[in-house]
C-alpha cells in the first residue's frame, strides 16, 4: 500500500496544522480542511484512505459530515476528534460509523497508532507471511504452532498475533501501545496486565531455542532477538 490518503477536518487551525505536519512526519499524505463544507469538497475531489474529523465545527459538523461521507462510501474508515467526554457524544460518534474516537488534547503517539490499526484492518496486507523462522524455531502462523527440532507448542490467537507483531519487527523495537491498540483495542491497566501474562507465556514457549530472546524495554515496548 502506499502512503496513505487522510482527510483532516479540523477548525482550530494551530490544532490542525500541528498534527497534519505530525502526520506527514510519519509518511502519510494529509489535506486538511478548516471545517465541514470544504471537508465534503475535498473528499467529493480527491481520494482518501481515512477520515478524521473534528466534531465541533462550524458550516458543517463533524458528525453531518461523515453521515455525508457515508452516502458516498460506507466502508470509509473515521476517527472523530472532540473535546466533549460525555459518553453519549461518544455513542453517537459511533452510530455515524465511527471506527474511533479520540479526546482531545490529542496523544499524537496514540493517534499514529490508531490510524495503523484502522487502517491493518481495512486494507489486510495480502502479502503476510504465514511462516517465520526465529532462531532454530518455525511459527506458523496459520496453525498457530510454534515448532523446534523436538517439540511444538500450539498458541492461542492473541499470542499468535502477538508473536507475528514481534516477528515483522524482529530485532527492531515492538512499541507496546501500537500492540496493545492492534490486539486489545484499548490502553488502559487491565489490557497491560494482559499483555504482560501473554508475553510471559511467549517468552516461556520461545526458551525452545535458548539463544531467542525476549527483551522487555521498560516504559516502551519489546524485542524479539534470535
Amino acid at each position: 500500500m502506499n502512503a496513505p490518503r487522510i482527510l483532516l477536518v479540523e477548525d482550530n487551525q494551530t490544532l490542525g496544522y500541528a498534527l497534519k505536519t505530525y502526520l506527514e512526519m510519519h509518511h502519510f499524505r494529509v489535506t486538511l480542511e478548516p471545517d465541514g463544507v470544504k471537508g465534503k469538497t475535498a473528499f467529493l475531489s480527491q481520494s482518501f484512505d481515512i477520515c478524521i474529523l473534528d466534531v465541533m465545527m462550524p458550516e458543517m459538523d463533524g458528525f453531518t459530515l461523515a453521515e455525508e461521507i457515508k452516502k458516498i462510501n460506507p466502508d470509509m474508515p473515521m476517527v472523530f476528534l472532540t473535546a466533549r467526554t460525555m459518553k453519549i457524544d461518544k455513542l453517537q460518534g459511533f452510530q455515524k460509523g465511527a471506527d474511533d474516537y479520540i479526546v482531545k488534547p490529542v496523544d499524537e503517539e496514540e493517534l499514529i497508532a490508531r490510524i495503523r490499526a484502522i487502517l491493518r484492518r481495512a486494507h489486510p496486507s495480502p502479502q503476510r507471511m504465514a511462516t517465520y523462522t526465529i532462531g532454530t524455531l518455525q511459527f506458523d502462523l496459520n496453525s498457530r504452532r510454534l515448532l523446534s527440532e523436538t517439540d511444538s507448542v500450539v498458541l492461542t490467537e492473541k499470542e499468535a498475533e502477538l508473536l507475528r507483531m514481534l516477528c515483522e519487527k524482529k530485532n527492531q523495537l515492538l512499541d507496546r501501545k501500537v500492540a496493545l491498540l492492534e490486539l486489545w483495542g484499548k490502553v488502559d491497566y487491565f489490557n497491560r496486565r494482559s499483555m504482560d501474562v501473554h508475553m510471559a507465556k511467549l517468552r516461556k514457549y520461545l526458551a525452545l531455542d535458548a539463544k531467542v530472546l525476549l527483551t522487555n524495554v521498560h516504559g516502551k515496548g519489546y524485542i524479539l532477538e534470535d
